[in-house]
């Protein structure tokens, strides 16, 4: 909003000293880090006090795992100070006009919400509970029901491949290296040499390790059904908005393990998203040109500066907890974003810590339902799942662990961008 105010006043012809600076994304992201950090330390504390007054508190799971009582009672549901951290300076200093910037923050609001939906009916479980005298024990049914979180997934993929399919304001731009000079090419100097950039409007996606690093997702079928490419795509934007927020919710079980993860996947992102939006920058590293997609660095360094805001009271030990509300939103944001600058085949690679936790826990439920058809005993292949609680149960402290897994992402996150230039 300050963004478009700045452009109107100067379009009047009013100016003030420093205003010209905010038609740079750089000068308003770094704003938007610094007013993130603000909003989640200042208000942070404030919210806390109120969700404490609330009894709003985590019921933990007796599980065996040390230190786990002391958890009992800390205020939950503090995703609402990452949303804050995110949505208020995106609003204030993000041009507003673009459609990549109404899709983030479309996709915090959507399952930020899904996840509050789901920290509330816990708490109104455990206050049923207290109400009829009996002892409240957490448990998986307690929240909102499975198909619910699933639906509330599925919507936002659809309507993310949905705009990124048909919207006349999503383009990607790849080099014209032909003879003449098509009437929808764009003209751009290099070096005293003139070259053409003419828009490709399919479902293309970057691709490691592969020369060109492009991938056409109409190569996926057979030439008579590539006019159904379009659905084929939905069903993939489905399939990686699913699996990564429910990835960041199982990683969010140590004390600021998901957020700083989370927080080192965002500078990964942002990095792509202002790369790919440079013409420049996205000709040298040979990936693909995505015109507005800049605005989002706004967006994410918000979303940076509120993890980093929020690790203030969520490091152990932990003041706050930030629920499924923080957790699937996160993870959505992250699906969302990686989809958005055309990363999303990168995934296993920067969200690596999300990936091992998902798998850990498929391993351990699918390896304990066949060793019991076949023994008439369940066995384990992790003392306990998912794997931060399996080192949990090794007897390290989970400090040590979540520290551990921040430095596994900062190499996963070194090694997706290397990726760029290996081929």
């Amino acid at each position: 909003m300050l963004y478009h105010l700045f452009q109107w006043l100067t379009s009047e012809g009013i100016r003030f000293p420093g205003s010209g600076l905010f038609q740079f994304i750089t000068f308003r992201a770094l704003m938007a880090i610094l007013l993130s950090l603000l909003i989640t330390l200042v208000y942070g504390k404030r919210i806390i006090l109120f969700l404490q007054k609330m009894q709003v508190g985590e019921s933990v799971r007796e599980l065996g795992l040390k230190g786990e009582e002391q958890k009992k009672g800390t205020p939950t549901m503090g995703g609402f100070i990452i949303l804050m951290g995110i949505l208020v300076p995106t609003l204030l200093f993000a041009n507003l006009n673009k459609i990549y910037v109404w899709l983030v923050l479309l996709s915090t609001v959507w399952l930020g919400l899904v996840g509050f939906l789901d920290d509330y009916f816990k708490l109104r479980a455990k206050r049923l509970a207290q109400k009829a005298g009996v002892k409240y024990v957490k448990g998986d049914k307690d929240g909102l029901a499975a198909w619910s979180k699933i639906l509330g997934q599925v919507g936002l993929g659809i309507i993310i491949g949905s705009t990124l399919m048909f919207n006349s304001n999503v383009k990607v731009y790849r080099e014209y290296r032909g003879s003449v000079k098509p009437d929808n090419a764009t003209e751009v100097k290099f070096e005293g040499k003139s070259r053409y950039f003419v828009p490709a409007n399919e479902p293309v996606t970057t691709i490691p390790f592969v020369k060109g690093h492009e991938f056409n997702y109409s190569k996926l079928l057979p030439a008579a059904l590539r006019d159904y490419t379009w659905l084929l795509y939905i069903l993939i934007v489905i399939f990686i908005v699913t699996a990564v927020s429910n990835g960041a919710n199982i990683t969010d079980g140590l004390d600021g393990l998901a957020t700083g993860v989370s927080a080192l996947i965002g500078i990964c992102l942002g990095l792509f998203a202002y790369a790919s939006g440079n013409l420049r920058l996205a000709d040298y590293l040979n990936i693909m040109y995505i015109p507005n997609l800049g605005e989002v660095s706004i967006f994410i360094a918000a979303m940076i500066g509120a993890c980093i805001g929020f690790l203030w009271y969520n490091t152990y030990p932990a003041q706050v907890f930030m629920g499924d509300t923080g957790s699937l939103a996160l993870g959505g944001i992250i699906a969302a974003l990686a989809i958005i600058v055309r990363k999303e085949l990168l995934i296993p690679i920067f969200c690596g810590v999300f990936l091992v936790e998902n798998l850990s826990v498929m391993l351990q439920v699918s390896y304990f339902k066949y060793t019991k058809k076949k023994y008439g005993e369940g066995r384990r292949i992790f003392l306990m799942s998912p794997l931060h609680h399996h080192y949990q149960k090794l007897g390290y402290h989970e400090s040590k662990i979540a520290v551990r897994f921040w430095i596994v992402t900062l190499m996963c996150v070194v090694f997706a961008i290397m990726s760029l230039k290996i081929r």
